[in-house]
């Protein structure tokens, strides 16, 4: 996949494409359908497929400090995007100046003058151009002057609720890291480094490894969770493994009266360092909330019962 900055790296001599455009955090289920369909398209018209997308996201841009949570982080997007087979991924500044571009003017500068797009695919719900003014119907008018199609991307549903990034921040917000994975098609992913605590868990007997992550990264609520913690081939040792299961806990430590919050993942079977790596978390069950135990021993009994449980799920 060629991966280019902004749509005025189009090559000289660009023939014609299939174009869908969104910011398409998440690449969820309903996302796949869409980049699938334009990549079918493309395949049988013989052209190119691309997917354009923004960076920051829109919403920060247009109203400062309404940056929603981030279900997948760029370089994370663009792989998913890739592994959809999409020949090109076009990533454009979205900048002040250009979120006062009209709907038309958006249409001609990205569509017609660089693309030079066959067909676009978009969900009913697209918009586009300054205050979002532009919509499919618009767009297929546009399309209409100046020669290309419009067809819709097909809407994931399940028990009638339409899968989108808003839904699934609210599954992840809420904990239900089962329903945000049925959406997404993979459990829901929060990378960071790993940085040093309080050291209280390896005086309990779980040491565990503490995420600092984006600062936009959409963190499940408190509690704890089983998940894969999956490292770099580079990293993962002697042994090869980049996939290792953990019990994870989100909060506040409450018996310890602490004050920040944290992701800290205990490692199933496992010794090592991990200080300083960059690796992720994909989250597959929900075990508990937390809570404030009376003493250290409750604590340490809840903790081999989280462990316990995290085995049995992950096998």
């Amino acid at each position: 996949m060629e991966r280019w900055r902004g749509y005025a790296a189009a090559p000289r001599g660009w023939g014609r494409s299939v174009v869908t455009i969104g910011v398409f955090d998440g690449v969820h289920k309903g996302h796949q359908a869409t980049i699938g369909h334009a990549v079918k398209r493309a395949h049988d018209l013989g052209v190119r497929s691309v997917v354009v997308t923004f960076d920051p996201h829109p919403s920060e841009v247009v109203r400062p400090g309404s940056h929603p949570a981030i279900l997948t982080e760029p370089a994370r997007k663009a792989e998913l995007i890739e592994q959809l087979g999409v020949d090109v991924l076009c990533v454009v500044p979205f900048t002040p100046e250009f979120s006062r571009r009209s709907a038309e003017e958006f249409v001609h500068d990205i569509l017609v003058e660089h693309l030079h797009t066959a067909v676009v695919v978009e969900g009913e719900n697209f918009r586009f151009g300054h205050r979002a003014a532009g919509d499919v119907p618009l767009l297929e008018r546009l399309g209409r002057t100046f020669g290309f199609a419009v067809e819709g991307g097909p809407l994931v549903t399940d028990d009638g609720t339409v899968f989108s990034s808003t839904y699934i921040r609210s599954c992840i917000d809420a904990g239900d890291v089962s329903a945000a994975a049925a959406a997404l098609g993979r459990p829901h992913r929060l990378a960071g480094v790993v940085i040093r605590g309080d050291q209280r868990g390896r005086q309990l007997g779980f040491p565990t490894a503490n995420l600092l992550c984006h600062r936009y990264a959409a963190i499940p609520a408190d509690g704890v969770y089983a998940a894969w913690l999956v490292r770099d081939p580079a990293r993962a040792g002697s042994d090869g493994r980049t996939r290792l299961p953990a019990a994870v806990s989100i909060g506040t430590n409450p018996t310890f009266s602490g004050q920040d919050r944290r992701v800290e993942a205990y490692v199933l079977d496992f010794t090592g360092d991990l200080y300083g790596e960059q690796l992720a978390l994909d989250f597959v069950a929900h075990l508990r909330e937390q809570r404030a135990y009376q003493g250290v021993e409750p604590l340490i009994a809840q903790i081999d019962e989280d462990v316990a449980q995290t085995r049995r799920l992950l096998g």
